[in-house]
């Protein structure tokens, strides 16, 4: 992955604070609707994934105002990796943190603290450095962490980020566990991650995306995940590779569709081809493996031409903002097999 120098990110992040350097972003038009009619690229191009996603994170928290996990929440886990326009990154980065500091008139609810933290940490590891507004995220994260080591965390039916407790737990555990700085070692963060090995070994992962999210765990925190465990997962997650040499998010769970139509289960998409072949690679699968290869050819073959990787919702059509999260994986799993030109 190529990674700015600590030193050329400071003098970056000085230059974009700059009201000359906010407007052009002020004037980027958000990306068109996400839609499964769109046209596939003719080639893959990773400078219109990347504009796609700053656009997509741009916009959402100009009209939402808050974090998510599918939009800059995702986004804010990779851009810092990626060689393109450092803007955007920056721009999103400091709505992040005017974000946190605005948590001492009102706080999210504790999936957007948790998130909101997890993000940041996973930037700062990217940069080299902890901030100071991840450590503030944190440690809001962990004065609201249950006894149980988990959070109340929001179960609307949205899978995977929004249907039950596991995956805001393991978030939290990589982005701790990642946070530079020995962060995890700290006090605060060394009891929360306790409390949150309590949790994982009370309610060992149930669906293939809790296990993905394991294997990726495993690749911070080796100790929590054996060997036994490591290879059955991967072995699951590797049987659920398509015929077209994609995985479908729908496989990955048991979500319900909420107008009670059958998922789509059938053909590869943006968000479970590029986050398994990446909590593959996190668990020490070689780039090499033949069910690798293929998932990558699906990923070169399948991005539409905004430069998204689309993905159809588990929960309603409509929307289907885990596109955005999708063609965040897909970049993350072409950067950890060497894929990004």
């Amino acid at each position: 992955m190529n990674l700015y120098p600590p030193v050329l990110l400071t003098a970056l992040l000085a230059i974009a604070a700059s009201s000359t350097a906010e407007e052009p972003l002020a004037r980027l038009e958000p990306p068109a609707p996400n839609s499964p009619a769109e046209p596939l690229a003719k080639q893959m191009s990773v400078a219109k994934a990347v504009d796609f996603i700053d656009r997509a994170s741009l916009h959402w928290q100009r009209s939402r105002k808050c974090v998510t996990c599918h939009t800059n929440g995702a986004y804010l886990m990779a851009r810092a990796q990626l060689k393109a326009d450092p803007a955007p990154h920056i721009s999103v980065r400091k709505f992040f943190e005017q974000y946190v500091d605005g948590w001492a008139k009102k706080k999210p609810d504790p999936e957007g603290i948790v998130a909101t933290a997890s993000a940041l940490a996973m930037d700062d590891a990217a940069n080299g450095k902890l901030t100071e507004a991840t450590r503030a995220a944190f440690g809001e994260a962990w004065k609201i962490q249950r006894d149980d080591g988990s959070w109340d965390w929001l179960k609307c039916g949205w899978g995977p980020f929004e249907s039950d407790d596991h995956y805001g737990v393991t978030l939290a555990a990589i982005a701790a566990a990642k946070a530079p700085g020995d962060y995890a070692q700290t006090g605060q963060a060394a009891a929360g991650l306790a409390k949150l090995r309590g949790y994982l070994k009370n309610h060992p992962p149930r669906l293939p995306h809790h296990k993905a999210m394991m294997l990726w765990l495993g690749g911070e925190l080796p100790k929590w995940v054996g060997k036994n465990d490591r290879q059955r997962w991967q072995k699951e997650l590797l049987d659920l590779q398509l015929p077209d040499g994609g995985w479908a998010t729908a496989g990955l769970g048991d979500w319900k569709r909420k107008d009670g139509s059958a998922q789509t289960l059938d053909r590869g998409d943006g968000y479970g081809t590029g986050f398994v072949i990446f909590a593959l690679r996190q668990s020490g699968l070689p780039a090499s493996h033949p069910a690798i290869r293929r998932g990558i050819g699906w990923l070169k073959t399948n991005q539409r031409e905004s430069g998204r990787w689309f993905t159809r919702s588990p929960y309603k059509d409509g929307r289907h903002y885990i596109s955005h999260a999708g063609t965040v994986f897909a970049l993350l799993a072409l950067a950890e097999c060497g894929e990004l030109k």
